[in-house]
């Protein structure tokens, strides 16, 4: 058969197995760490759609997971990270026994309680006829790491490589994109990782991937005064300095040979850019951007401040009215930067996040005595 014809992975097969018999695993069939807090994750059917294997790579926070987190948004909107990339998962003696277990023969019958009836009579011919496919396909599989492509799956190679795999981004289980890595399976030698197999596991797939990891805090302001802004009074606005620090996150994956990739990925805040929500207001400095200094983002009220105008703030020119406020805009921007295990680094797109506040401002009120 053409080559056109036998495209795709082994997930592909799986897919097509998985319409003769619903109940049925991804063929891997084994239980794969999840990305995060070790959580187990398995192949098969997740809201109705099929879905692969997840990776086995581990991510490791350094930064305090406590509390509420969020994910950050790219600067560069056509920025993203991989949908999938390639791993090596599966020995030859376990790729072998992937296939094999396919089979429809090796798989359990179900109880059929229509069994007699004329719906069960349709079931099981549909099935039968599922069957007859799911057989092909899974023929076309042992011919090509039987015969054509490999001898016997390299059962004599068993310990000297690994088969890799594309897996799908934990964050990106259900993207179209992550079927950008659905080629067969690919011998790969001991030592000898792959050069120009597209998306192959590096440091820098891992930095990009632990870039939707890392814990960022919620963009919580400190505000004085806290709840009653006064027209012509400066509201001092600052951020939290223990709270709003350096955060970090590593991506690692340990090899059959012994060889560790893996790559940091670490956010630092930078900036915070005030909106007020009106144009009758002025902001402290007056681009709106407040900058680090002496890392802090903004500086805490105390009362010997009282006449000094604040680094990062803002002063309301007209109240919001009965029952009004103003949208009080803050977002808080993080330069992101990596460190691969082999020497390898650079910087990725910083990353926003913005967080509204509604202020209601009031006019003094002053009494007037004859």
């Amino acid at each position: 058969m053409h080559e056109v014809a036998r495209r795709g992975s082994i997930g592909v097969l799986v897919a097509i197995l998985l319409l003769a018999e619903p109940s049925v695993a991804y063929a891997g069939g084994g239980k794969g760490k999840g990305a995060l807090n070790g959580a187990e994750a398995h192949g098969g059917k997740k809201n109705g759609k099929y879905h692969a294997e997840v990776s086995h790579v581990q991510i490791t926070a350094g930064g305090d997971r406590g509390g509420k987190t969020v994910k950050l948004n790219p600067k560069d909107p056509d920025w993203e990270a991989p949908a999938c990339w390639y791993e090596p998962k599966t020995t030859p003696k376990e790729l072998k026994e992937k296939i094999e277990s396919a089979k429809p023969e090796k798989r359990k019958p179900e109880k059929d309680e229509d069994s007699g009836t004329i719906f069960g009579d349709l079931e099981e011919s549909n099935q039968k006829a599922a069957d007859a496919v799911a057989n092909q396909v899974v023929g076309l599989y042992e011919n090509y790491y039987q015969t054509e492509k490999y001898d016997d799956y390299n059962i004599d190679k068993q310990g000297k490589g690994m088969f890799w795999e594309g897996v799908r981004n934990p964050n990106k289980a259900d993207d179209p994109k992550a079927d950008a890595c659905s080629e067969h399976a690919i011998w790969v030698p001991k030592g000898k990782p792959p050069k120009s197999m597209p998306l192959a596991v590096s440091p820098k797939i891992l930095a990009q991937y632990a870039y939707e990891e890392l814990p960022i805090p919620g963009t919580e302001l400190s505000l004085n005064p806290e709840n009653k802004q006064t027209v012509n009074l400066d509201t001092w606005v600052w951020l939290n300095k223990g709270k709003f620090k350096p955060v970090d996150v590593t991506a690692s994956l340990d090899l059959l040979d012994g060889t560790h990739l893996s790559a940091t990925t670490t956010a630092k805040p930078t900036s915070l850019t005030l909106e007020p929500g009106t144009d009758d207001a002025k902001t402290y400095p007056g681009s709106g951007k407040c900058v680090v200094k002496n890392g802090q983002l903004g500086e805490e009220y105390s009362v010997g401040k009282k006449d000094k105008t604040p680094p990062c703030g803002v002063r309301y020119l007209r109240a919001s009215g009965q029952n009004g406020s103003y949208p009080l805009k803050a977002t808080l921007t993080w330069k992101i930067a990596w460190k691969g295990s082999d020497g390898s680094g650079g910087d990725l797109p910083a990353g926003t996040f913005s967080t509204t506040k509604n202020m209601t401002v009031k006019e003094i009120q002053s009494i007037v005595r004859d």
